[in-house]
C-alpha cells in the first residue's frame, strides 16, 4: 500500500486566497492600518481612520460578510469582503499591501469573490469606488466590471462610481 502523499508546497513568492478565520483578524487589521497610513489621499482624517479598524471593529465588519484574505509567503498581503445584499454581492473593504502591488493580488482577491457571488448564485457582483481613485477604476474595468451609477458628492463630499458585473 503507497503512503499517502503530502500536498505539494507552494513555490516562494506564491499567492494564496482563503477565506478569513478569527486568528486572521489583528494581521488583516494590522494591513489596513499600514496601507491607509501610507496613503497621501488627501480625505478627511475621520473618513481613513474609519477605514483602519480595531480587531473589535473588524469582527463586527465580518458580521454578514465573508472576507478572504491573500497570504504571499504566509503574510497577509490583501483583503476583500463579499456581502449578499439583496441577492447581489457588494464587494467592500479591498485592499493591497503597498509593497506587493501590481503583482495580481487584487485580482486574485477580486477572482476569489467572485466565485464565491457564483456560488451564492448571485446574478452580480458590484463595487463602489471613490472617483479619486483611478487605479482602483482601471483594476475593476480591466476586470470586466462596467461603471453603473455615479454618486456626486455622496461619501464625505466625494463622488463616489458603481461598477457591476453580471455574472
Amino acid at each position: 500500500m503507497a503512503a499517502a502523499s503530502a500536498p505539494a508546497p507552494k513555490p516562494s513568492g506564491a499567492v494564496v486566497v482563503e477565506r478569513i478565520n478569527a486568528q486572521d483578524v489583528p494581521a488583516v487589521c494590522g494591513l489596513y492600518k499600514k496601507v491607509w497610513e501610507a496613503e497621501q489621499t488627501g480625505l478627511p482624517a475621520p473618513l481613513v481612520k474609519s477605514w483602519q479598524p480595531t480587531p473589535l471593529e473588524f469582527t463586527s465588519w465580518m458580521e454578514g460578510v465573508t472576507y478572504f484574505a491573500a497570504r504571499k509567503d504566509g503574510r497577509v498581503v490583501g483583503a476583500i469582503g463579499c456581502a449578499l445584499e439583496d441577492g447581489s454581492v457588494h464587494l467592500v473593504h479591498l485592499v493591497v499591501d503597498p509593497e506587493v502591488r501590481r503583482q495580481r493580488i487584487a485580482s486574485a482577491l477580486i477572482a476569489a469573490a467572485i466565485d464565491w457571488a457564483k456560488r451564492a448564485n448571485a446574478p452580480e457582483v458590484w463595487t463602489d469606488v471613490l472617483a479619486r481613485f483611478s487605479a482602483a477604476t482601471a483594476l475593476f474595468r480591466h476586470l470586466g466590471f462596467d461603471q453603473c451609477g455615479l454618486l456626486r458628492k455622496h461619501q464625505w463630499n466625494e463622488d463616489v462610481q458603481l461598477f457591476e458585473r453580471i455574472l
